[in-house]
């Protein structure tokens, strides 16, 4: 079993705050793969379902982002899990909007929810860093963060979540890139890579060029004789 976590903080006040970009991830993921209802459980929401050959539990802690560790650790020990079977979706500051990376293990770089993972159950766990910008300076973090998206935001935001949601199945069989590859597909889709073919005057609706007229090569006497003939 794969343990797929997502941060935020519980209740209608802070469903689309930056902040809870982590729970919009499991909530769609639960939705496009026929996952079973949310249920309250471990300090938090759980549903539970398959990617792929995997079985998966989504998990929404209800403990406020700054206590999310209770809730994980509380569900790993109790499935017998590994923290290594553990992925956490949240939102990263150090990335653009729109932006997605996967990563294994490492510190937490001051995000409060994975502090207190990190407390409850170490560092060896995946993580999906999913960027939602910066504001440009440090005491305007917590506002930002616990700010709901702006309305230009939704576009990208709904590709991210799209593409987290189609590569989900590749995330729980721990192909990272191929995971990467469904989220890019949203994102950043490729360009088609046909060319028009340049079309004549006549087929782009205007006058069909007159022929070039052939060069006269006739010496000059030639054609003074040509005029009193």
């Amino acid at each position: 079993m794969k343990l797929f976590v997502g941060l935020g903080n519980p209740g209608g006040k802070y469903a689309r705050n930056r902040h809870n970009i982590g729970f919009m991830a499991v909530d769609r993921i639960a939705g496009d793969h026929g996952f079973g209802p949310w249920k309250s459980k471990f300090q938090g929401q759980i549903a539970e379902g398959r990617l792929g050959s995997e079985k998966v539990l989504l998990l929404k802690p209800g403990t406020f982002m700054n206590r999310s560790g209770q809730s994980v650790g509380e569900a790993m020990r109790f499935y017998k899990l590994d923290s290594t079977d553990v992925t956490v979706l949240h939102d990263e500051l150090d990335l653009a909007p729109g932006k997605v990376r996967v990563k294994a293990g490492g510190g937490h770089a001051g995000h409060n929810g994975l502090r207190s993972v990190h407390d409850h159950i170490g560092a060896a766990y995946d993580r999906v860093r999913l960027g939602i910008g910066h504001p440009g300076r440090k005491e305007l973090v917590s506002g930002y963060v616990l700010h709901d998206f702006a309305r230009a935001d939704e576009d990208w935001l709904e590709d991210v979540l799209r593409g987290v949601s189609d590569g989900a199945p590749h995330l729980a069989a721990g192909d990272g890139g191929k995971f990467m590859n469904a989220v890019a597909l949203r994102t950043a889709p490729p360009r088609s890579s046909t060319t028009l073919k340049a079309k004549t005057p006549a087929e782009a609706g205007g006058r069909p060029a007159a022929p070039e007229a052939e060069p006269d090569t006739r010496s000059a006497m030639q054609k003074l004789l040509d005029k009193f003939r």
